[in-house]
């Protein structure tokens, strides 16, 4: 086991042996790559020395060569670029697999009586199915009539494990169970609209079953699901009217702003419900890739998609001494972090100001000011672009 974690955390590291080795190596412990191959393959054991040294160059707790997983994930859907190898898709795995059992575990000991609020997979063939189950599930989380604010967290609230992966790796999603546990992983580098979508698309993976239909189809439904959850028929028809002969752009950018959902995929979406006709819709797609729209859209949803919840219960169980920070800090070192991170900063908080004396906040106030009017300020036009990093996918399907 302790070969087994060694190799996960050097994935996760985005280390060859052979690197490792280079750099145990440069820091005062000579090994070899054949040598670090046989701790991995279980042929011989690590000294504690190599486990202390190791840990700090994979940044790991040493604990984490030793902690054992009790629990398995079994991965339904994997939403990912044709190149991304096959150990870098084993790390990210491995790396949810801890992440979810630590997250199940503290749930547990905090929530003893919450189960997650998820339904079974219901049988999906077509894509009204896939409306049908999307609406039902906005009804059973009882969403109301409204966007979606933050589907990350929403998505926590009601028992979803949402794991975050923001180190290098070409895809958008994971999903799976770990018991009756939904599992979720996505890649935070990606745009908060496509973070957005990619965990809408793994969610629906979760709660259809698709298991007579091709990967494609599945694929297809899941956007249909997602696009559905994210912005509902009749939402769709409130904002954009039943009939139209062309939409305008600008009225796209508010829309994305409002709801979270792509410029494109709102193109996409008023071609599946029949708003738009299947040739407004080829134009429009045509146009985006004029302007250069597809890879790049000229305005950016700035709503918060962060996964929160693991860190609020590894903050509460160290607190109650439900659990060890070794505990935590073994599978996720920086659970811990944020919370030193806050209470060794040196800027004032609002209840730092609100506990000093009306003479103190005046003084440094006036401080304030008198710094901020020596700044010089960027001013930045609505129509900027922003960056992300490019994904090449199926020209058929990248709408989403």
């Amino acid at each position: 086991m302790t070969g087994a974690r060694i190799k996960q955390a050097r994935l996760m590291a985005d280390l060859t042996q052979k690197e490792l080795a280079e750099q145990l190596t440069k820091n005062g412990y000579p090994v070899s790559a054949a040598a670090i191959s046989k701790y991995e393959k279980g042929k011989s054991f690590p000294p504690a020395q190599f486990l202390l040294l190791a840990s700090s160059e994979l940044n790991v707790r040493s604990t984490y060569f030793s902690h054992q997983p009790v629990k398995t994930v079994k991965w339904k859907s994997f939403r990912r670029h044709s190149t991304l190898a096959k150990k870098k898709q084993d790390a990210i795995k491995g790396h949810a697999a801890d992440i979810a059992e630590l997250h199940i575990e503290l749930h547990s000991l905090l929530y003893p009586e919450k189960s997650p609020e998820f339904p079974g997979p219901v049988t999906v063939k077509n894509c009204e199915d896939a409306e049908r189950v999307a609406s039902n599930l906005r009804e059973r989380w009882n969403l109301g009539n409204r966007p979606l604010d933050n589907l990350v967290q929403t998505s926590e609230d009601r028992g979803v494990v949402v794991i975050s992966w923001n180190k290098s790796g070409k895809f958008d999603g994971l999903s799976g169970w770990c018991g009756d546990h939904p599992v979720t992983v996505l890649n935070t580098k990606r745009t908060k609209d496509r973070i957005r979508f990619s965990l809408a698309h793994e969610i629906g993976h979760l709660v259809m079953n698709t298991a007579d239909l091709d990967e494609k189809s599945e694929e297809s439904l899941a956007n249909r699901f997602a696009s559905a959850f994210l912005v509902p028929s009749d939402h769709a028809r409130r904002e954009l009217g039943n009939k139209r002969d062309r939409l305008d752009w600008g009225e796209l950018m508010m829309l994305k702003r409002k709801y979270g959902l792509s410029m494109a995929a709102w193109v996409r979406r008023a071609k599946d419900l029949g708003i738009i006709s299947e040739n407004q819709y080829t134009l429009m797609f045509k146009d985006l890739g004029i302007r250069g729209w597809r890879k790049q859209e000229p305005i950016e949803y700035l709503g918060d998609e962060e996964p929160l919840q693991l860190k609020q219960m590894s903050l509460r169980a160290v607190a109650e001494g439900l659990t060890s920070p070794d505990r935590i800090s073994s599978v996720c070192p920086r659970c811990l972090d944020d919370a030193v991170e806050e209470q060794n900063s040196e800027h004032l908080t609002v209840q730092d100001l609100l506990a000093m004396s009306e003479d103190e906040r005046n003084l440094i106030m006036k401080r304030a000011f008198a710094l901020a009017a020596e700044d010089e300020f960027e001013t930045f036009e609505a129509d900027e672009f922003y960056e992300f990093e490019d994904l090449e996918v199926d020209e058929s399907e990248d709408l989403y």
